[in-house]
């Protein structure tokens, strides 16, 4: 009889787990499709059908070609970097959650960020070129989260507290470099540049940028999404996953690895936007619960639906367009001190 009962509750469960994530692909869908008609551009709906359409079918093109570059090499590169930033800075978040036991931490714990803006803001210094703007950040992205790895190996593994102690440490040397450059930069040409980019934005978004960040995205969510189980044996800490013969140690490191790769890939082509990985799991948990084979796919779908909303409202809301990271924060921080209220400090 409670095996009976117990496979009802199973079944309701996944048939409820089914029945928001369907909810959540349909919103992300309506969301995409009213994110092409928003812009100082004016289209109408049958045009932008008709010019999607196109693409795939032999129509006769009745539209001026500024219509054609506003949706294909504007609207179209926003739009799908926006999902794309959006959900991996979320996944990765709720990864970097789950390895060190604490939702307090994002993307940015172990020093990603900032090492990953000091090496856009030194390219726009030296070179100014979109490129190597993108490469450096990247690069230096991943350098400094396996600077702060390397230094928590003072014992020859990486305790939690010693990787949040390394990321701290790492964190404020990169954004003391960040203020070097700001100060050295010329404050009339560099300097504005610099500012404008660490706020976050996808203004410039572009058809190279989806091409230069998607392989090293979809690699990582991709890892993130196929030891998500072991995630759940992580959270319980790092004795029970080896009482459990998980070996915690490598797949902390692979969680980490993917987690980095996926987060300095956003910071690269969209500047610094905080609060995204640290509010999105949390919304991911009241919605389905702190299993991380479910919560890491709900929240890649609420990180791309959240940026893309915050992007169309940067570039609507007012005349001159804001930055995401600006909105970002000022959604993020009252919503955060609400999830605390709520919860009382006790966090799932």
């Amino acid at each position: 009889m409670e095996t009976t009962v117990t496979r009802i509750y199973d079944t309701l469960g996944v048939k409820k787990t089914r029945q928001r994530l369907f909810i959540l692909v349909i919103l992300l869908l309506l969301l995409v499709w009213v994110s092409f008609f928003l812009g100082r551009y004016s289209i109408s709906p049958t045009t932008i059908v008709k010019a999607i359409a196109s693409r795939f079918l032999p129509l006769d093109i009745n539209w001026s070609p500024t219509v054609e570059t506003v949706i294909f090499q504007i609207r179209l590169p926003r739009i799908l970097l926006a999902l794309i930033v959006g959900a991996g800075l979320s996944i990765s978040g709720a990864g970097f959650q789950g390895v060190f036991q604490n939702p307090l931490v994002g993307p940015s714990i172990l020093g990603v960020s900032s090492s990953a803006g000091f090496g856009a803001a030194f390219a726009i210094l030296m070179f100014n070129s979109p490129f190597l703007i993108q490469v450096f950040a990247l690069a230096f992205g991943i350098l400094g989260v396996i600077i702060a790895y390397t230094i928590s190996r003072v014992y020859q593994t990486a305790p939690i507290l010693m990787l949040v102690l390394s990321g701290i440490v790492v964190s404020a040397f990169f954004s003391a470099l960040i203020s070097v450059t700001k100060f050295v930069a010329d404050p009339y040409d560099k300097l504005p540049e610099i500012t404008f980019w660490l706020m976050g934005s996808l203004g410039a978004a572009s058809l190279e940028d989806l091409l230069m960040v998607f392989p090293p995205m979809l690699i990582g969510i991709t890892g993130l999404l196929l030891v998500s189980w072991k995630i759940n044996i992580l959270s319980m800490g790092d004795k029970e996953a080896r009482a459990l013969g998980v070996n915690a140690e490598f797949i902390k490191i692979i969680v980490i690895a993917c987690a980095t790769m996926v987060t300095a890939s956003a910071v690269c082509v969209s500047g610094i936007i905080g609060w995204v990985g640290l509010i999105i799991p949390h919304i991911g948990r009241m919605i389905v619960g702190p299993d991380h084979r479910i919560l890491l796919p709900v929240s890649l779908l609420l990180g791309a639906i959240f940026l893309l909303l915050i992007d169309d409202l940067a570039r609507t809301i007012a005349a001159a367009e804001i930055p995401l990271g600006i909105l970002t924060a000022l959604i993020g921080a009252p919503f955060f001190i609400y999830l605390i209220r709520r919860t009382k400090g006790g966090w799932k």
